[in-house]
């Protein structure tokens, strides 16, 4: 090894050093926090959302954001779908574990512990969100993207951007919204 080389190879192994002691090359980044914060979705309003999606046997219910998996367990229970929930809060996303083994489902649904930005979503016939408008506007260009046509949308409270909904429905004080992608 030339001398030249042997140097900068002994400037980067001090750098490291110095990086690594410092602590500062150890820490791994912060985890991600919620965009929104976790409410629970009334049973009826749930079931009020898979009904709009027309669920049925033959669906995969994707709810983004999803909490303590009641729509996906509902979904399962109530409609034979399967389901998947995507959540990035840990606790809750064991809280959905257990809610799904004891609702005797968990071999139909499952709940993963991550970004609704970054998951895989394709493989979703519905999506549910109850999240927000600025959330809802972020995820618009992800969903026209990601999912096939004739997957059903369904939006607690939320529009999503501009895109006008192929149905809306008022239930109490709540509005749902469903979209469809062609």
């Amino acid at each position: 090894m030339s001398v030249g080389k042997r140097g900068l190879v002994l400037r980067i192994g001090l750098l490291l050093s110095v990086l690594f002691a410092s602590g500062i090359a150890a820490q791994s980044p912060a985890p991600k926090t919620p965009d929104i914060h976790f409410a629970v979705t009334p049973q009826p309003l749930a079931d009020a959302m898979l009904t709009l999606a027309h669920v049925t046997k033959d669906d995969v219910v994707y709810d983004l954001g999803s909490g303590d998996g009641r729509v996906v367990v509902l979904a399962a229970q109530k409609y034979g779908a399967r389901g998947v929930g995507i959540e990035i809060d840990h606790a809750l996303v064991e809280i959905s574990r257990t809610v799904a083994r004891e609702g005797e489902v968990a071999d139909r649904v499952t709940f993963v512990e991550g970004d609704l930005f970054t998951a895989d979503v394709s493989k979703a016939t519905v999506v549910t969100l109850w999240l927000s408008t600025s959330v809802n506007l972020r995820l618009e260009a992800k969903l026209k993207r990601e999912l096939r046509p004739g997957t059903r949308i369904v939006s607690r409270q939320f529009p999503i951007g501009a895109w006008p909904p192929d149905q809306t429905v008022k239930i109490g004080d709540e509005i749902l919204r469903l979209w469809m992608i062609r």
